[in-house]
């Protein structure tokens, strides 16, 4: 018996080591995987500390935990202060964004309330020593259900400090179009946490002034691109994934137009309204979208402003070549040898790509010659 197990052992660690050490080609471009961090829960956000150094992380687990990963050494540990977090199904905590010229640190969660669970945003500093986040909620978004489906959430910065946080419509579909709830929407804030005078809504009687679009699913990416256009994407049900242009006071149309079927085979609504917004790509059958980037480091030259989407079903990073219209030229699988479920994406500082996964492994994208 302990022959069988050493043989056993022996054999998964000879394969996983050949795994890590295939080489990859895109483009002429060669590259390994480095595995830079192994958990056992879904690694739902990561953001670098230093915007010109890739040495320093923080990244969340949808368990509740944050923690801290030096890249260096690799060794990592847990940071007190997380908020308090719904955990069931999709919920827990989601988003860690890290705003470098004021070095606060937001982070989205499931929210617990007695009116059922909602998704809100926390804002804190992290310690000199990284062990303890110091903070409270921020932002508490009007989308209170039952269930642990549909939190959304990413968070972005535009370059005049608005914050950007999408929410989704908690499998309440109806939601997604009602301008009396925050579900299904895109929101925008200050950063003191107020309304914008400028927000879309905020003179029409009865509408959520945050909301600065509507009619989205489950936005789990949300990223501005390098010419600030804000970038969005979002699961479909049974197909009809979308990446949207988000622009102000758009509706984006789910549930009434959408490519996506029931799971049980009908079609949802139809497929274009003249009032309603087209998504700039969408995938039938689904690849699940989750967090999304375009690349702008300079290690991979052939990647350039290519968009990437971390994606859970057949998981694989997914990567689209577009002109500058977002038109697609191209896209390609890339990773989905390893059975991941990629749950977010993003250039480091040193223009390598990190990636997290649903398995809890922290991954690195290394060019070789």
């Amino acid at each position: 018996m302990k022959i069988i197990f050493i043989f056993v052992f022996i054999f998964v660690l000879i394969f996983s080591y050949n795994l890590f050490a295939k080489v990859y080609i895109s483009e002429g471009q060669k590259f390994t995987i480095e595995k830079l961090y192994e958990g056992s829960d879904v690694i739902w956000g990561f953001d670098f500390l230093n915007p010109k150094m890739a040495d320093e992380m923080i990244f969340s687990e949808r368990n509740g935990k944050l923690k801290y990963l030096d890249l260096k050494s690799l060794k990592s540990s847990d940071i007190a202060g997380a908020p308090k977090v719904f955990i069931e199904s999709q919920a827990g905590l989601l988003d860690v964004y890290i705003d470098h010229k004021t070095e606060d640190v937001y982070l989205t969660y499931s929210d617990p309330d007695p009116k059922g669970a909602t998704t809100s945003l926390f804002k804190g500093k992290l310690s000199a020593d990284k062990k303890s986040l110091t903070g409270s909620r921020f932002f508490q978004a009007q989308a209170f259900s039952s269930g642990g489906e549909h939190f959304g959430s990413r968070i972005a910065i535009d370059k005049g400090g608005f914050i950007f946080m999408s929410v989704g419509e908690r499998n309440k579909r109806e939601r997604a179009q009602d301008l009396t709830t925050h579900q299904g929407k895109v929101l925008r804030l200050t950063k003191e946490g107020m309304t914008p005078a400028d927000n879309p809504f905020v003179s029409i009687k009865g509408a959520l002034p945050e909301i600065w679009s509507l009619g989205h699913r489950n936005p789990q990416g949300l990223i501005f691109d390098p010419d600030g256009n804000l970038i969005e994407a979002e699961f479909g049900p049974r197909g009809g994934d979308e990446v949207n242009l988000i622009k102000k006071g758009l509706n984006y149309g789910w549930p009434v137009i959408t490519f996506g079927k029931e799971y049980w085979g009908p079609s949802i609504g139809t497929t274009e309204r003249v009032d309603m917004v087209q998504p700039v790509f969408h995938w039938v059958p689904s690849i699940n979208p989750s967090g999304i980037m375009i690349y702008t480091g300079t290690v991979f030259p052939k990647f350039e402003r290519n968009l990437f989407l971390a994606t859970l079903n057949h998981g694989h990073l997914h990567r689209v070549v577009m002109d500058k219209n977002m038109k697609m030229i191209k896209e390609e699988k890339l990773l989905d040898d390893l059975g991941e479920r990629f749950r977010q994406v993003k250039t480091g500082p040193d223009g390598l790509i990190y990636l997290s996964t649903d398995s809890g492994k922290i991954l690195r994208l290394k060019t070789v010659k």
